[in-house]
């Protein structure tokens, strides 16, 4: 497993959770924080995914 893979999905959570957090406090910059915290985490986890499939098929 990519290490961009395990660090994509802790960045989705901490987003998730700061975008939360900017909701209960209604502070809007912590939500828009959040959200492009969990969007980097996504490409993060999809460059990842993608290093992965590129090794296994080079194994081949």
């Amino acid at each position: 497993m990519d290490r961009n893979r395990i660090e994509g999905a802790a960045k989705q959570v901490k987003g998730t959770i700061r975008q939360a957090v900017g909701k209960v406090t209604g502070s809007r910059t912590a939500q828009l924080r959040g959200t492009v915290e969990r969007m980097s985490g996504k490409v993060q986890s999809k460059a990842g995914i993608a290093a992965d499939t590129v090794r296994a098929r080079l194994k081949k």
